[in-house]
């Protein structure tokens, strides 16, 4: 079997093609698709000053009857908004959605980055911003405020009064926010929309109880490579079995944000009951690539993490079975094909096109 990237090339045409229609598009009506100043839009907490920094493919304060649908796509570790928007503006190309969604990215900026005025810079320790933590500077403010502020720009109807579906994605460290809002957030069930979550390559995830995949099957460790080739490397492995784990390894291995003890920041007020029934309620499906099975692009090898598995594939694997089978969900998986650790290949496969911008 070849493995290669056989979306990124479409990804740079489709990037290239964007570029030089630039000017075109930038105008008033039409979606703007390059990360520079005319895409940046501000987000403004409360009264203020305190503020954060999206590229959005049109204005957020500006009627617009034509979008129908957001999606939303956070970065990885690397904090690079600018990249992922033109990922995110390269899939609505592709999918021929460029015209009735509106496509977003999120800064989320933590130290050693450098904000600008007023703009607020989110944890990069303990529960950073991966979990919803604090703002050390703005110390009411959490990193899942910042998402929850867009869903209520985007579910406002004397702006976007066709906007029906918001679809909330995220990347490497931005699968892992998503994974874990998903189960938290408190404006789910805001009127006018259906929200939908898209989970892809996280090293982690916040696991619903204390059991963890055993290392076996295909949480084997030795076979990790292995499973990514052959016929059914391309098919979501269910080989998995749980058992309890050896704290002694990693006492912290189940508090937040990778299980439901000592919850704080967004969940500080939440309990891990009612993370669970949230978790099991809304709908998520994972993206897994392929050959995303080398510890690579940041992967998490502390012991909490390796708790969850040998591979970020084994990990949303059997993370997947166990809240569908265990817990009731009926959530989706992909594997997408020939895919690694790579934005670009996991969100401009056809495949994709479907969840993340749906009918």
């Amino acid at each position: 079997m070849r493995f290669t990237i056989r979306s990124v090339p479409a990804a740079l045409f489709a990037i290239a093609s964007l570029s030089a229609v630039t000017h075109a598009q930038a105008r008033a009506t039409g979606p703007c698709v390059t990360p520079t100043s005319p895409c940046e839009r501000w987000i403004t907490f409360g009264a203020g000053p305190a503020r954060s920094m999206v590229y959005a493919t049109h204005p957020l304060a500006a009627r617009n009857a034509t979008v129908t649908r957001a999606f939303i796509l956070i970065h990885g570790a690397g904090r690079n908004a600018d990249h992922y928007f033109e990922t995110a503006t390269a899939a609505g190309f592709l999918a021929g959605a460029l015209e009735n969604t509106v496509i977003i990215s999120p800064r989320i900026i933590a130290a050693p980055d450098k904000p600008q005025l007023n703009e607020v810079l989110w944890p990069s320790s303990g529960n950073n911003w991966r979990g919803g933590g604090f703002a050390p500077g703005n110390p009411t403010l959490t990193s899942f405020d910042f998402i929850d502020e867009l869903v209520r720009k985007l579910a406002d109807k004397g702006v976007f009064p066709n906007l029906t579906k918001i679809v909330i994605a995220g990347h490497s460290a931005g699968g892992q926010v998503v994974t874990r809002y998903a189960m938290a957030n408190k404006v789910h069930d805001t009127p006018g929309v259906s929200i939908s979550y898209v989970v892809a390559n996280p090293s982690s995830y916040a696991w619903p109880t204390s059991v963890r995949p055993l290392p076996t099957g295909d949480g084997d460790p030795t076979d990790a490579y292995k499973a990514s080739l052959g016929a059914d490397g391309e098919k979501v492995h269910s080989n998995f079995t749980y058992g309890a784990f050896d704290s002694t390894k990693a006492p912290t291995f189940d508090r937040w944000p990778a299980g439901m003890q000592n919850l704080n920041g967004y969940t500080a007020s939440m309990t891990a009951d009612q993370l669970r029934k949230n978790l099991v309620e809304r709908p998520v499906t994972y993206l897994l690539g392929q050959v995303d099975v080398l510890p690579l692009g940041g992967f998490d090898s502390s012991p909490s993490a390796m708790a969850q598995g040998p591979t970020r594939r084994a990990r949303g694997e059997a993370f997947f079975k166990y809240v569908n089978e265990t817990m009731g969900a009926k959530h989706n998986a992909i594997i997408v094909s020939e895919c690694g650790h790579n934005d670009r290949c996991i969100f401009t496969t056809n495949a994709v096109f479907p969840t993340i911008f749906p009918k």
